[in-house]
């Protein structure tokens, strides 16, 4: 099948389109990227976006009209990664869309059992209607209706197309959170481990926006980072909070680490008298320190490879730092097993869409705590075969 898969990750700063080839059925599918494009926000409907993340300002009839807007967005960006690959929408046969995150509420397992709760944003009518291709969309919903954290889904196609042979492999994806999957190799009957780390690259751009009064969205090339001097004592204080000490599975995402907890940290950095290039370079140091920490504190084996995908992966001070926090692990950019690190969560989204349409599970119950597996996604269907 010819799918596409799209996501807006948690940074909500651009769409991620892959229209992927899909073939075989688990264990043995394969994934063949024929085109991924990465497609910028208009600026006015991120700043609608940002605000309505926000409790004090946003409203349903501001969320009600985004999602519809959205839908368009991400329609027309389904149309755009077809015509650059040399295809039409007749010769795709599925959607996958993530939709973008406004909220989330992790389930609580203790001390009184209680479902959690998602709103992920990007209308699939809109999006079916304007290509005319059967979409899949809201994939996290029907894992938490069964006691799972929804989260994280990377982890299912690290489990298919990633394992090695004989040795144990982490995968991580920096993005605004960061997760990581821990694979035993094939030649071992031993079950994965994924989870969420903690922020990614989400304090690094909150206080980037601050540092740069908003002329900046993120570090490029971790040039701010690479002249600030990372502060211990901030790095074990922020490193002191509860949730990395939480035993997985475990999920997180803005609702904990997002703008008011920025706010915060660039507080507090202020008052312990760190400069914005110091408090980047610390935050940079935090996530790569709770990446390494999370393997070390979680993981039954320490892997012997480490590959980073997720905007974080083009960040070569964060890719710097975790070289040497992560030592004797090597690690590596995700292109090199085959899939480029950008384009990495769009392909799991068409994957995720091919499992759906042929009625399997799109997840395993090690990854999010489920009580059992689920067939993911609600489809919309495309356009009428007369």
């Amino acid at each position: 099948m010819y799918i596409v898969g799209m996501i807006s990750g948690t940074s909500a700063d651009a769409i991620e389109t892959a229209l992927v080839e899909i073939n075989g059925a688990p264990p043995t599918i394969t994934a063949r990227l024929i085109k991924h494009l990465t497609t910028l926000y208009d600026p006015a409907l991120q700043s609608e976006l940002f605000a309505c993340f926000r409790p004090e300002s946003s409203s349903v009839d501001r969320l009600s009209r985004l999602n519809v807007a959205l839908g368009e967005a991400y329609g027309a960006a389904v149309l755009n990664v077809i015509q650059v690959a040399g295809f039409t929408p007749d010769q795709v046969d599925l959607i996958g869309s993530h939709g973008q995150t406004l909220w989330y509420d992790a389930p609580q397992k203790s001390p009184r059992a209680q479902h959690g709760n998602v709103l992920a944003l990007g209308e699939p009518a809109v999006i079916a209607e304007r290509t005319g291709i059967t979409t899949i969309s809201g994939f996290r919903s029907r894992d938490i209706a069964s006691g799972g954290f929804g989260a994280p889904l990377v982890s299912y196609m690290d489990w298919l197309l990633f394992r090695h042979a004989v040795q144990t492999r982490a995968i991580v994806n920096i993005g605004g959170i960061a997760n990581v999957t821990i694979l035993p190799p094939v030649n071992q009957d031993a079950l994965p481990l994924a989870f969420d780390t903690g922020p990614g690259n989400m304090l690094m751009d909150d206080a980037v926006v601050r540092a740069t009064n908003g002329a900046q969205r993120y570090d490029q090339d971790g040039v701010i980072a690479a002249r600030g001097v990372v502060s211990d004592t901030f790095a074990d204080e922020l490193l002191a909070h509860p949730y990395f000490s939480q035993v997985p599975p475990k999920t997180t995402g803005r609702e904990l680490f997002g703008s008011q907890f920025g706010a915060q940290l660039w507080s507090r950095s202020q008052a312990i008298g760190l400069n914005s290039d110091d408090l980047i370079a610390t935050l940079t140091y935090v996530t790569a320190q709770s990446v390494v920490r999370a393997m070390h504190d979680f993981a039954t084996t320490i892997p012997e490879e480490l590959y980073v995908a997720g905007g974080g992966a083009h960040n070569p001070t964060l890719m710097r730092m975790l070289s040497v926090i992560a030592q004797p692990t090597s690690v590596y950019a995700h292109d090199a097993l085959g899939i480029p690190s950008a384009a990495k969560e769009s392909v799991l989204f068409a994957l995720l869409a091919y499992e759906t349409w042929h009625n399997r599970p799109g997840v395993i119950t090690a990854f999010t705590g489920a009580s059992h597996p689920t067939v993911l996604g609600n489809i919309t269907p495309g356009r009428l075969v007369r």
